[in-house]
């Protein structure tokens, strides 16, 4: 999982323009006819292999599951919530996708209410999907900064080794794209502390190399540039080199737009690792 998640997968763009509410209406699924008899039992079963290597139909027939039995334990943990973030991630569309993420945060609300505040993926994913659901919106993302914050910490450290150090690369970006007091949260000492530990603690995810690459230049320091592209540089080669299922084209995508900012100290921009090995 990513995020990007997300949020990332997952980036949170502080600083775009635009104002919107939260969506709380559900993108309307094509083929249920299609999805295969589901049952709780069978459902739970499986829940922890439904994710990025999971095609779209398959977690669109688990969510539909889940939008019509409100009555199943399974309501109780994170996967409706992982569930939307996963097609979330995957989806063009920004106005379907905001609406997979707001229903990724009403599925995780629906698990806290249910009991199930000491789950920290449960908090890690409605973080996760609060940040998808907000980033192109200045003032919905501005109002949200501290629940943001709030349930990254939560997850921090309840589930710090979700999602390959999700919380802390989500929490490190926050403190790394959010305003600094007296106007935000945003603290660049803490941001690059989180993700240097999330790359050290987890040095097999790709996003952790390229949001601590992103982090280094954020502080603008000239001296560890060249850091920054070596993080970069392996966050590629694993991204290239690993099995990430349908996260792999957002996450190129995300490697692609930092390309030019990653250019090396003589201008000329960093090539794509898949064409470098072409040569």
């Amino acid at each position: 999982m990513t995020y990007r998640y997300l949020f990332p997968a997952v980036l949170l763009p502080l600083f775009l323009t635009g104002c919107a509410a939260l969506h709380r209406d559900q993108v309307q699924f094509d083929h249920l006819s299609d999805c295969p008899k589901q049952s709780e039992s069978n459902l739970a079963s499986r829940q922890n292999e439904l994710g990025p290597l999971s095609d779209t139909q398959t977690l669109a027939c688990a969510v539909d599951f889940l939008r019509n039995n409100k009555g199943t334990s399974l309501l109780s943990n994170a996967l409706g919530s992982r569930l939307c973030l996963n097609l979330a991630e995957r989806e063009t569309d920004q106005d379907k996708r905001e609406k997979l993420a707001g229903e990724g945060v009403a599925f995780a609300e629906m698990a806290l209410s249910k009991g199930g505040g000491d789950d920290g993926a449960v908090h890690y994913y409605l973080a996760a999907n609060l940040g998808l659901a907000v980033r192109e919106h200045l003032t919905l993302a501005m109002d949200n900064l501290s629940r943001l914050e709030g349930e990254m910490k939560k997850a921090l450290a309840k589930s710090p080794k979700i999602d390959d150090g999700g919380p802390m690369r989500l929490l490190g970006t926050l403190y790394i794209k959010a305003p600094a007091w007296p106007n935000g949260i945003g603290d660049r000492d803490k941001g690059l502390d989180l993700l240097e530990q999330a790359v050290k603690e987890f040095p097999g995810h790709p996003l952790n190399h390229l949001f601590y690459a992103q982090a280094i230049l954020a502080v603008d320091d000239g001296d560890a540039r060249a850091v920054a592209k070596s993080e970069f540089m392996l966050g590629e080669k694993l991204l290239l080199g690993g099995n990430w299922g349908y996260s792999r084209p957002s996450w190129q995508k995300e490697f692609d737009d930092f390309r030019d900012d990653i250019a090396d100290a003589s201008g000329a921009p960093t090539q794509p690792l898949a064409m470098q090995t072409r040569r």
